[in-house]
Order: structure tokens, then C-alpha cells, then sequence
């Protein structure tokens, strides 16, 4: 699961949940791979992510990688930037874990990178 699926996740659906953001990552197995930098789609993405998810998803899991605490500005130009969010949009992925409820603590397992938010009958 990369961190930009991450960024938009919710258990808002769950019984007794107003809110259910931000899912917090416990992470089993995260890996990195090189993945073609397209600056546009970086550009693009960044007024769309919640960013002090994303800054504090990247920190749990071990890859800051030098990303600042807040978004630079001009960030559209500035090549150094969009490759420090790309490489944590992109290329960090959590093969194994879970993602846990802020509100019920409810875990939701992530396997081979794909999350599993289905709910229970009684949960919804």
C-alpha cells in the first residue's frame, strides 16, 4: 500500500465513527523500489494530500528521507521537493500490517500491499 492510498483512507463507514482519520500504520514490512519520477503528477498531488497525514505516515514507517515538516513554497519549481514527495508517495510501500482505527482501534489488515478495509455485518 503506498502512502498516497493511505492519505485518503477512512473508517468513517464503521458503526460509532464520526471521524476515522487518520488510520494509524503499524508496519510489518515496508519496502522501497525505484519508481520513474513524473514531477506533473508530484505537482498535481500535493494540494490534494492531507499533509501532516502524510508527514506523520512517513515518519512512523521509518522513510522522512529529509521531507520537510511543511510544504515548501513555489513547490512546483523546486525539483528537490517533488522528488522527496515522490519517493514517499511512490516508491515506500507496506506490504504487511495494519491499519488501525483512531476512534475504535479496530485493525485492518494490509497484505501483499493491498488493505483490507471490509467491515463486519455488526460494524456497519
Amino acid at each position: 500500500m503506498k502512502l498516497l492510498t493511505h492519505n485518503m483512507l477512512t473508517s468513517k463507514c464503521m458503526k460509532g465513527v464520526s471521524v476515522g482519520y487518520p488510520l494509524a500504520i503499524n508496519a510489518l514490512d515496508v519496502r522501497v523500489s525505484e519508481v520513474d519520477f513524473n514531477p506533473e503528477f508530484i505537482a498535481r498531488m500535493i494540494p490534494k494530500l492531507d499533509w501532516n497525514v502524510l508527514y506523520g505516515a512517513a515518519e512512523s514507517i521509518g522513510q522522512l528521507k529529509d521531507l520537510p515538516r511543511d510544504i515548501i513554497e513555489n513547490f512546483e519549481s523546486n525539483e528537490d521537493f517533488l522528488k522527496k514527495v515522490h519517493h514517499v508517495l511512490m516508491e515506500v510501500d507496506i506490504i504487511n500490517g495494519d491499519l488501525i482505527c483512531p476512534e475504535t482501534g479496530r485493525k485492518f489488515p494490509i497484505n501483499n500491499g493491498i488493505p483490507n478495509m471490509l467491515l463486519n455485518e455488526d460494524e456497519v
